[in-house]
């Protein structure tokens, strides 16, 4: 370890420190005018200057932990994917940013996002059982309003004023935040709701939140998607203007057809037409008169359709795996970026090569402050993977491979029964011997089968007076059953531990489990809990471990489903400003046997018809489809989603209002199909990455539940051990730091063994992957950032490990007042 007095080879954030950087400064009292900043429940705290050696210890020991903190805020804007630019670069910018950089923070800029969303439900149109006075939500808006304004001036003081303006994101947000504040003003003096279309511009403060991270991920792969998009939409809509001029020529001289009696007629019925929702409707017209002119027809929704439509979702694809890879490649070299950031300022000038344990155990208490000693000095040992004294830099750029393992210790036997007695070793070294066995797995899978067989033909003749609750089918009892005297097996031959730390072992697990409850319901006639027996097919989805193939298609579906949500976000909020702008235009305007002068009329009539002595009331429920609150815009926009008979709303709406009202849902068709090409491209990426990366990374495993994901396995003797305690014993004396390094002195006394050996575990992410996938592309990139980024050898070779800083370039990139 090094000794007390190394200096740190960069010092951050107070100039009055940098008499620490010569000896003369040290020994003297120049600086004793000066103050230093501690940092103490992540806040910072001003400190006297040097008065004496003795303070002198405390200023250097002070300058290591803003050191550490700093290495800390590069290392989370590196995972985070935060700018450097926005880094804080004195004492008052670093207060302000552990402020806003906590999870109370980020809670309180998600509620009031959220709140502000949710205001529309008690806006006019309001919803009716949830309508609230004018005074009530424009005050509560005020008030959400004024925590969003406090957010931005936290973000002021710690960005600057020249930064804050040139984060474009944050000045969008001001300026709909005071937009949004003179308009809640007003509604408040006038006591009533004007039109306020700048509402749909809310969900700018929810996607501005730190949680809503994916979302903003997925917006701007969207914008980045728009240009290719675009050109193609643009010669869609070229063929679809020459068709509209072609049809209306040919079809308007046709007075019983409707959908060709003007040339806006024309381009609407081909637009719609475009999603197969008004056909064949709109060629009958013109087909009763001529057959040929079908030809017509089918020429436009060849070339429309089924040409430039897949050519966009070609093209769209394309550009999706470009960005994706450009994406990857960006996160990754940012993170490499934000490591060399972290190493400079972890260094010493002693020794100006590597991290020692006691700077990279300083870093984690900022880094990962809920870190246990143990894992602390496990995660060094894992990085260490040269065993030399101090991490090197090359040690170093595993950072983010590592950090987030969980440690345990490794078993000295193979199974968790070997310390058993002898006559119970055998039993279950037997049952472990048979669950592992090929014939056990093989003969489940019969079972599931089996039982997926009679599950359908129970269903099948079932007649329409059954009921579950009459009495438990045999059949339920048996398979479920086998069922848990499979799980028993497994539990009994792999261990509890090892059993639920396997994915496919928990989804058994879950299914059984809901099984056994669904049979307790229906033996007690529990008729609200009969939900649970639909469960039972579930258990079919074992049979697709079968197959490599099944297995990469699930594989693929739970890597989706954290994207996949963050997807369905972003839908939602542009059906929220869309919802919005309906509400404000076409709220009351549909209603019963409303549109009688449009040729959609019937889809909403209600009247009561009379056939002898029986009234029925016959009605097209279309009417409902209306934007009268939010929850009713949003199940509208969800059918126009669809696009089956999607005109009949626009119709409806249309001879209500306008004619200008089509743009509007048009509109909206254009921008959800992008989001769903988007969707689905993102959905082929992943699967034939998947693929690809199974095709090249050819691990065929011998049991396909065996999926451990990311293992580290780190060994530590006594004497590592022991050291290791005395160093933390300096360093942090708690009792609640040293109890878990003990442990690890404690587990080698109950074993008799020298060494122990821990492993570390994480679940394989994408980012792993792409690792592998684009292997030989990394190194690329990484001589390429290596030449654009970071000093020659010789260079830094030359410099004195004397000198006050470091080489210029170096402190370029990682010094306090130049902030990359």
């Amino acid at each position: 370890m090094e000794a007390d007095d190394d200096v740190p080879l960069i010092l951050t954030w107070d100039e009055a420190n940098s008499g620490l950087l010569n000896e003369e400064t040290e020994r003297g009292d120049e600086n004793g005018g000066g103050g230093n900043y501690d940092i103490v429940n992540n806040t910072v705290v001003s400190t006297p200057g040097p008065q004496h050696h003795r303070g002198q210890n405390v200023s250097l020991r002070q300058s290591w932990e803003m050191n550490y903190q700093e290495a800390a805020i590069y290392l989370q804007e590196g995972e985070n994917n935060d700018k450097f630019f926005t880094h804080p670069r004195n004492p008052k910018a670093l207060a302000a940013y552990l402020f806003a950089h906590n999870h109370l923070f980020y809670m309180m800029e998600l509620l009031t996002g959220l709140l502000l969303m949710m205001l529309s439900l008690c806006e006019a149109p309001a919803v009716p059982s949830l309508r609230l006075d004018v005074y009530v939500h424009a005050t509560l808006e005020l008030l959400a309003l004024v925590m969003v304004a406090f957010e931005l001036c936290m973000k002021l003081r710690w960005l600057g004023f020249h930064t804050f303006i040139r984060h474009k994101r944050t000045m969008v947000k001001t300026c709909v935040l005071l937009l949004q504040f003179v308009e809640a003003i007003v509604v408040l003096i006038r006591q009533t709701s004007h039109v306020r279309v700048t509402r749909a511009l809310r969900p700018i403060f929810l996607v501005d939140c730190r949680y809503c991270g994916a979302v903003r991920r997925n917006l701007r792969q969207i914008f980045q998607s728009l240009p290719p998009f675009i050109d193609i939409l643009l010669l869609l809509l070229f063929f679809m203007v020459i068709f509209a001029i072609l049809g209306f020529c040919l079809f308007s001289p046709n007075t019983s057809d409707p959908y060709f009696s003007t040339l806006e007629n024309s381009l609407v019925s081909l637009f719609v037409l475009l999603t197969t929702a008004n056909f064949p409707d709109v060629m009958m017209p013109a087909y009763s008169k001529n057959r040929w002119s079908c030809v017509f027809f089918i020429v436009y929704l060849s070339i429309e359709l089924y040409f430039i439509m897949n050519l966009l979702l070609a093209v769209v694809f394309d550009t999706f795996n470009d960005v994706e890879k450009m994406k990857f490649k960006s996160l990754l070299l940012h993170k490499r970026s934000a490591i060399d950031h972290a190493f400079q300022l972890l260094v010493s000038r002693q020794r100006p090569l590597g991290v020692s344990l006691k700077q990279f155990d300083g870093l984690m208490r900022f880094y990962r402050p809920r870190m246990s000693a143990r894992e602390r000095f496990l995660t060094y040992k894992a990085l260490n993977t040269s065993g030399a004294p101090m991490l090197s830099l090359q040690d170093f750029y595993k950072f983010y491979e590592v950090t987030g393992l969980k440690w345990k210790a490794r078993r000295s036997g193979e199974h968790w029964f070997d310390d058993l007695p002898h006559t119970t070793f055998l039993i279950f070294k037997g049952i472990n011997l048979l669950v592992k066995s090929k014939a056990f797995q093989y003969a489940m899978y019969v079972v599931v089968a089996v039982n997926g067989v009679w599950i359908l033909v129970e269903t099948y003749t079932l007649n329409s007076g059954y009921s579950w609750s009459r009495f438990v089918p045999w059949s339920y009892i048996v398979f479920l059953t086998i069922y848990g005297v499979e799980v028993l097996l497994k539990i009994s031959g792999f261990g509890p531990m090892a059993y639920f730390s396997n994915g496919w072992n928990l989804f058994d697990f879950s299914v059984t489990v809901f099984a056994f409850l669904g049979l307790i319901a229906l033996a007690f006639d529990m008729e609200p809990f009969y939900f649970i027996v639909v469960l039972r097919p579930l258990q079919l989805l074992r049979l697709f471990k079968i197959k490599q193939r099944y297995r990469n298609v699930l594989d693929t579906m739970f890597e989706l489903f954290p994207r996949m949500a963050s997807l369905g976000l972003t839908l939602i909020i542009f059906y929220y400003s869309f919802a919005i702008v309906g509400m404000e235009f076409f709220a009351d305007v549909v209603y019963p046997n409303c549109c009688n002068t449009s040729t959609v009329a019937d889809s909403y009539r209600q009247i009561n018809i009379t056939n002898g002595n029986k009234t029925v009331l016959e009605e097209g429920y279309y009417y409902l489809n209306n934007f009268n609150n939010i929850l009713s815009s949003f199940v509208t926009l969800f059918e126009l989603t669809v696009v089956n008979n999607w005109y009949i709303t626009m119709e409806g709406v249309t001879s209500m209002t306008s004619h200008w009202s089509r743009l509007y849902f048009m509109t909206f068709y254009i921008v959800t199909m992008v989001v769903m090409t988007i969707i689905v491209a993102f959905i082929l990426d992943a699967f034939v990455f998947r693929m690809n990366y199974s095709r090249k990374n050819r691990e065929p495993l011998e049991n396909p539940e065996d999926e451990n994901g990311i293992v580290f396995e780190v060994e530590v003797s006594r004497d590592e051990a022991l050291a290791t305690l005395e160093l933390y014993k300096q360093l942090c004396p708690g009792q609640s730091s040293l109890s878990s390094l003990q442990g690890i002195l404690q587990a080698m006394d109950r074993s008799g063994h020298s060494s122990l050996v821990y492993l570390g575990r994480r679940s394989r992410t994408k980012s792993d992957l792409s690792m592998k996938m684009y292997e030989e592309e990394i190194q690329e990139w990484y001589a390429e950032y290596s030449r654009e980024n970071l000093p020659q050898p010789d260079q830094s070779l030359e410099q004195d490990l004397d000198s006050p800083v470091s080489d210029p370039q170096l402190v370029s990139q990682t010094g306090p007042h130049s902030i990359n």
